[in-house]
């Protein structure tokens, strides 16, 4: 069946009707027409619709991971969406340039007819950060002055789920790092205490530096394990997130640590790479304010702004204190070299490879193996009747078959009459049956 669609203009597609004549300046309402405040308008309006592009990506990143548990190729569209959102930032660093080829005069021409609109009153980016997982205390202006519907609107989006949230959730789920015979925290502890001892001995036998030199490096080094053992105590570790240092639950940071320094596994780069790019979005984004506060500097100088903040003073705090996946950032201080990492047990190692099983073949070549095995059993009963099994086990995929004899002679000859009959069922079946055979006296 065949549908028909109605044919499409691109200006109608696009609206550009009401997207074009969407630019007023408030200048020439006014009478005193001024030239930069169209690339003013424009600027802040595709701002506007990249942010509505983020938002987007945003919210099917959200509905992917508040599943429980997250498959794997959606954790895969989630990258992908998240990669997008990095990739913006660089459009947004380009417009500031356009934006800096207005001049501080050019500026002041029109900025005192806009009080007292200003950036603060961008609703979508006040939703682009609490998406990602801005708290409301790490704001550095948290009464913002919005209309009541948006103020009501943007409480509703603080009591839903932020990305910063499920990616906690969705790291304390990890269950590599803890087995009944394996802990990776209690292996990570001890390797990481060999390599500070190996660090010691280094600093003490190193001829060229003075009594005092190699104090204050043992000082240091004794310093640095501190603050690694800080990171072992569960108790320790949330006494920081009491006081703000950390934010991040003890559990997720274990699991992200985990992710860092194991990323070679197949299964773990997926989950690298994620958390590679929540530390590009949020340093990005850190980079665009700064960027947006030397603007402002350039243009208005220590000026109060037109929403009443304190302008530059303002936007440089929020370049600091605005970050919402630092906690991912800071664990490279824990990461040790790969030469002193723990080796995983291959019971660990072998679930963080692909692993691919056709379960038909698989059940084909167990079919046909048995079948071979039964086969063989058979010929060595039927020509050799007092042969006896003792025992059948199992070599790099071949199948054993143990059998005693009445005598050395009885023994050399049911290998050399089974060898050939053998050799050619395994070239023809694809497995791997052998025989065993010894003297009674020797089993």
């Amino acid at each position: 069946m065949t549908t028909t669609y109605k044919p499409v203009y691109y200006g109608d597609y696009l609206h550009l009707p009401t997207i074009l004549n969407a630019q007023h300046p408030r200048s020439s309402e006014v009478g005193a027409p001024a030239h930069d405040e169209m690339l003013f308008i424009i600027t802040h309006q595709t701002y506007e619709l990249w942010f509505k592009q983020i938002i987007h990506e945003l919210d099917s990143i959200l509905a992917i991971l508040v599943q429980n548990p997250v498959p794997e190729h959606d954790v895969a569209t989630a990258l992908q969406r998240l990669e997008r959102i990095a990739s913006i930032a660089p459009i947004l660093f380009q417009q500031i340039d356009v934006l800096e080829t207005m001049t501080p005069m050019d500026f002041l021409d029109f900025r005192n007819v806009l009080y007292p609109a200003s950036g603060f009153q961008s609703v979508q980016f006040r939703l682009m950060e609490i998406k990602l997982g801005l708290h409301r205390q790490q704001r550095v202006l948290t009464h913002l002055p919005l209309s009541d519907a948006d103020k009501d609107y943007i409480g509703e989006v603080e009591k839903q789920p932020s990305l910063f949230s499920l990616i906690e959730l969705w790291l304390e789920r990890m269950p590599f790092i803890q087995k009944p015979s394996y802990s990776f925290w209690q292996e990570y502890q001890e390797a990481v205490g060999a390599m500070f001892d190996r660090d010691r001995t280094m600093i003490r036998v190193n001829s060229a530096m003075s009594a005092q030199a190699v104090d204050d490096m043992l000082t240091q080094t004794d310093m640095n394990e501190q603050s690694f053992r800080a990171f072992f105590s569960e108790e320790a570790y949330n006494a920081l997130r009491e006081s703000g240092a950390k934010r991040l639950s003890f559990k997720a940071s274990q699991a992200a640590l985990f992710i860092l320094l194991y990323r070679e596994y197949p299964i773990l780069h997926l989950p690298f790479r994620l958390l590679q790019t929540l530390i590009e979005i949020d340093e990005n984004f850190s980079i665009w304010r700064y960027r947006h506060a030397q603007m402002v500097m350039r243009m208005i100088g220590a000026k109060v702004g037109t929403g009443g903040s304190s302008g530059f003073d303002y936007l440089m705090r929020a370049t600091s204190q605005h970050r919402v996946f630092a906690d991912f950032s800071a664990l490279s201080a824990f990461l040790i070299p790969r030469g002193s990492l723990p080796a995983l047990p291959k019971e660990v190692a072998s679930m963080l490879n692909f692993v691919y099983i056709d379960r038909q073949e698989q059940d084909k070549h167990s079919a046909t193996r048995t079948a071979a095995t039964d086969y063989v059993k058979t010929q060595v009963q039927a020509h050799f009747p007092h042969a006896y099994l003792i025992r059948e086990s199992a070599d790099n995929g071949a199948v054993v078959l143990h059998y005693t004899f009445p005598d050395d002679a009885a023994a050399a000859h049911a290998l050399t009459f089974i060898a050939p009959l053998i050799d050619g069922m395994n070239a023809e079946y694809g497995v791997e049956v052998r025989v065993n055979a010894v003297p009674v006296h020797a089993a």
